[in-house]
């Protein structure tokens, strides 16, 4: 039978372990459709055909008080630019393990988080390299959309604290889709930002304020959001060094380089003169996010204003 991408419901399933055993052909590597740091998504085929993603978490110490507020959390995300969760499962099981050289029976936790399908895979798969290059109508497409899903989140407010091409998923009218929260922080309603001893993230995207002070607040979103923007404006990719989490060489290239109206006019000589100026707006926009103080960011509020002219 011919697969399809879910149709995702209002409320989420409570999966039985073994049915997501058994939709993702006992987790194979076969499977797998991308690895990161918060745990392996897998796709999931149904006994009618629908396709699902399912994401194991590698935690195994997550408490199930800590998933379900997790879940909770997740369900209120319903926009056109988030994934959405249509399930998940939290299950413990006794199995034989080997510890030390012994062999114990220890408690397993699994858990997994269920979301709908994204037929045209990550924007990272879609950004590089001349076979893969997008028309820039696209481009400008997908830019607003991340926006608007990242205007969704901040409103809530969450923060997502992962924005990177790999975390941005697109459907096949290349509509663009936030996913991965695994690092993402829920904020109290009157609360602007926190503080972390714990700094994780994607090199090359970290906002310095995260990165040197554990410092999170929706400017750092913004920051990551105009690395994006240039990104794929550019469709150069950035590329950090170890000692170099925050792009500043990245940064410094598309100073030197992309403020000049010549140099994007070489790099776009097919586009009209309308293009033009949204391209030479989004390196503005895109530059004016990646501000060193976090208090001279744009909001996403007014970032969106700017890309609408």
């Amino acid at each position: 039978m011919a697969s399809h991408s879910s149709k995702p419901s209002t409320l989420p399933k409570d999966f039985p372990l073994d049915y997501l055993r058994k939709i993702t052909d006992e987790f194979s590597s076969d499977r797998i459709i991308h690895q990161g740091a918060t745990g392996t998504v897998y796709k999931g085929i149904g006994p009618d055909g629908e396709v699902i993603a399912v994401k194991r978490l590698s935690s195994k110490e997550i408490s199930e008080k800590l998933f379900q507020a997790e879940v909770q959390n997740l369900v209120a995300l319903h926009h056109q630019n988030i994934v959405s969760l249509i399930g998940y499962s939290h299950e413990s099981e006794l199995k034989v393990v080997e510890r030390d050289g012994k062999y114990i029976v220890d408690e397993i936790t699994e858990a997994l988080l269920c979301f709908e399908y994204v037929p045209q895979g990550r924007l990272v798969d879609h950004m590089f390299g001349e076979s893969h290059k997008l028309e820039w109508e696209t481009c400008f497409k997908i830019i607003k959309g991340i926006c608007q899903g990242l205007r969704f989140l901040h409103s809530m407010p969450i923060v997502h604290m992962d924005l990177q091409p790999a975390n941005i998923l697109l459907d096949n009218n290349m509509v663009p889709k936030i996913a991965d929260f695994g690092l993402s922080r829920f904020f109290g309603q009157e609360q602007t930002r926190m503080i972390t001893q714990n700094v994780v993230g994607a090199h090359g995207y970290m906002a310095p304020e995260y990165l040197y002070r554990g410092e999170i607040s929706c400017q750092s979103d913004i920051y990551s959001l105009g690395l994006l923007i240039m990104e794929i404006t550019m469709a150069e990719k950035n590329c950090p060094t170890t000692r170099d989490h925050s792009a500043e060489e990245f940064i410094k290239n598309v100073r030197e380089t992309w403020t000049d109206q010549q140099h994007i006019a070489s790099k776009y000589s097919s586009v009209d003169v309308n293009c033009l100026q949204e391209i030479k707006l989004c390196i503005t926009v895109g530059l004016e996010c990646v501000e060193y103080d976090r208090m001279k960011r744009p909001s996403i509020e007014k970032v969106i204003d700017k890309l609408h002219g």
